[in-house]
């Protein structure tokens, strides 16, 4: 009998077994993620599925249709952390899990699920995993994308890739963006939301303080989302753009420790200006529309499922090393970002914006 026979064939509407995902876990690979949530809903719509996740990603769970919880539980990266590792199987022992994604190749990822004795562990051979999986998966360096190695898993075993996967969402409630907006003394109308910050300098367009003036010049609200370690670059986009008078538009610094507030903001922008970040995946997935800037990394390959309002990538000159697919730019002095002018992204902003019906 075929290892994966219990995990092949049609839905099976009388399967109430819960699964549970492991996913990568930064953030727009997290977004990503509910693409697998879906395939795993349309083969089986009546197994709950859960997702273990981090105290960073989880207020990303409560915005994922399809999704019963998230299971939060912070395993370190440099370390095994044999105790944690005990307590989170426990944990999923409780749970009664019948299956098991197992999304990233390393064997950590792979140790709960087996210590929790999940009866279908399914995931890509790698890192020397045998006994801790038993459903595995083969061809992985085959598949070209990162969502199609992750999607693929929730499907049968050998199933063709379909044309096109079911794209990630988040829902935010609209009462939830009106309290927010109200809660952080903003007004009602369209505003640009600039996401500067990315894993990764060589992805980070520089031009994002120019931008910020030119919007504001132009009346629009600005809004700088993203972390703590953005706070001094939105600083100096605010000083950049200049911070308007009370109620009136300029740029606002709603940087924070919370991505739920990133989260809101991106629900309630106009239009999301932002670089190959998760961010920009959390935006696509909400339905903001979305500019993303690349540089070094390759839109088929990164940018969204959900399709973006505009792509920008450089067209001035022909770069040997673009995309380089690397984190630090080692040639080419930065052109492919560089090359990039703010006046050309405000200008595909506005029509963007005018595209929506917002005003400008």
């Amino acid at each position: 009998m075929n290892q994966d026979s219990q995990f092949s064939g049609n839905a099976d509407r009388d399967d109430t077994r819960p699964i549970l995902i492991i996913p990568y876990m930064w953030i727009g690979d997290f977004v990503r993620n509910h693409t697998v949530v879906r395939v795993l809903k349309e083969r089986w719509p009546n197994r709950p599925v859960d997702l273990l996740t981090t105290p960073l990603c989880a207020p990303l769970v409560d915005y994922m249709p399809g999704v019963r919880q998230g299971i939060v539980w912070d395993l370190p990266r440099g370390r095994l952390a044999v105790g944690r590792q005990l307590g989170l199987a426990k944990l999923l022992r409780e749970r009664d899990y019948g299956t098991a994604l197992v999304l990233p190749r390393t064997w950590k990822a792979a140790i709960a699920p087996a210590l929790a004795g999940i009866p279908e562990r399914v995931g890509f051979v790698g890192e020397f995993r045998f006994g801790l999986l038993n459903r595995w998966r083969w061809g992985e360096r085959k598949l070209p994308r990162f969502i199609d190695k992750n999607a693929a898993l929730a499907q049968p075993d050998g199933a063709p890739l379909p044309p096109e996967w079911p794209v990630p969402q988040l829902r935010v409630p609209a009462e939830d963006v009106t309290r927010w907006r109200q809660a952080n003394g903003l007004s009602a109308g369209a505003a640009v939301a600039l996401a500067p910050g990315s894993v990764g300098v060589s992805k980070r367009w520089t031009y994002y303080p120019e931008a910020a003036r030119l919007l504001a010049e132009r009346g629009l609200e600005v809004w700088v989302v993203g972390g703590p370690a953005e706070k001094g670059l939105a600083q100096e986009i605010v000083a950049a753009g200049g911070a308007g008078t009370a109620g009136g538009p300029g740029v606002r610094d709603l940087t924070g420790n919370d991505l739920r507030n990133g989260v809101l903001a991106m629900a309630a922008a106009g239009v999301a200006i932002s670089n190959d970040s998760g961010l920009m995946h959390i935006a696509a997935a909400l339905g903001t529309p979305t500019m993303g800037i690349f540089g070094p990394t390759s839109p088929y390959l990164w940018a969204p499922l959900n399709g973006l309002a505009a792509t920008v990538v450089q067209d001035k000159e022909k770069l040997s090393c673009q995309p380089c697919q690397s984190t630090i730019c080692r040639m080419n002095d930065h052109r492919c970002m560089r090359n990039i002018a703010a006046s050309e992204v405000v200008g595909i902003a506005e029509r963007v914006l005018s595209e929506v019906g917002a005003p400008v």
